[in-house]
């Protein structure tokens, strides 16, 4: 055997330093590098644009003075600054008894919102062979397609009979309404935790009650939190149900109040616009440190464990 014959083969195809990349890995590039999609971007910043310029403004006009407010230059700067409109909407509105109705009544939705649909999401996803479970899924996620006010008067006959036509009976109402989306988004997580948990835990003693809340709603968090966020911004900004549910206007929300006292405004948009900034902020506050929450849920609901 010649030394020739040892020498291991070459590759059939040299590797060539003028060799150009293919199409396909120039579009790609090297990781970090990507070309920016300017089309999108485009389109994205115009979405924001829809958010923040009417939340720009808002800011502008609750700054200004009266007559600032009424000089048909929305987009100008206030100059000087003036508060003046913040105390006169508190006082117009009542805000901190508004305040405390539209908070006790967001805080009722977000926790009977989460504990009901886990409880419900946790019977029907564990006994999904089961036929009255199954058709309860999709009885529930039927009624996403009925709106409020298909159903208004009846729901306005039934909660005066039951002597719930107050913050009660909104609460009520908005936990029935949440309930469809709120179980349509805990199934697909609870589809993605692994059956083998709730059987060890079985095996260690544990009963169904003790293995869920000691096991499974633990492992719920990034889903309660999106579910509650949901529910919170839902309850929070709600004016039809509790303008027709809520006989005493003295225990009205805060965006009826506002539409009630909105005649008294008159051409005071200063005034208008420092009560809707009131109305806003909360849910602003909540969202802004709760967002990321969003995505992580609906996410990690969406790819199995």
């Amino acid at each position: 055997m010649t030394q020739e014959s040892t020498r291991p083969l070459a590759p059939a195809v040299a590797a060539s330093p003028d060799r150009k990349p293919s199409p396909a890995t120039r579009r790609r590039g090297r990781v970090g590098q990507e070309r920016t999609n300017w089309p999108v971007m485009i389109i994205l910043f115009l979405c924001a644009l829809t958010v923040l310029l009417p939340l720009y403004v808002t800011l502008s006009m609750s700054m200004k003075s009266s007559a600032q407010s009424v000089d048909g230059n929305a987009l100008s700067l206030p100059a000087p600054f003036d508060l003046s409109g913040f105390p006169t909407a508190w006082e117009l509105t009542n805000f901190p008894v508004a305040f405390t109705i539209s908070a006790l009544i967001t805080i009722g939705t977000v926790v009977g919102t989460v504990l009901l649909a886990a409880l419900a999401s946790y019977a029907i996803v564990r006994n999904w062979e089961h036929r009255l479970f199954r058709y309860s899924f999709f009885y529930l996620l039927a009624a996403m397609f009925i709106p409020f006010t298909v159903v208004a008067l009846p729901q306005i006959q039934l909660t005066g009979l039951a002597g719930l036509a107050n913050p009660v009976g909104v609460t009520i109402l908005h936990i029935m309404f949440q309930l469809s989306f709120s179980i349509l988004l805990f199934t697909a997580f609870l589809r993605s935790i692994p059956l083998e948990l709730e059987e060890s835990a079985r095996i260690d003693g544990a009963t169904t009650w003790q293995t869920f809340w000691q096991l499974i709603f633990p492992l719920l968090a990034p889903m309660s939190a999106t579910v509650a966020i949901f529910a919170f911004l839902a309850s929070w900004n709600d004016f039809m149900m509790p303008s027709l549910i809520i006989a005493d206007s003295s225990q009205q929300t805060i965006p009826v109040l506002q539409k009630i006292f909105q005649t008294q405004f008159s051409s005071n948009y200063n005034v208008s616009f420092a009560s809707y900034l009131m109305a806003m902020a909360p849910a602003i506050i909540v969202y802004i440190f709760t967002q990321r929450w969003v995505m992580e849920g609906v996410t990690q609901g969406a790819v199995k464990g």
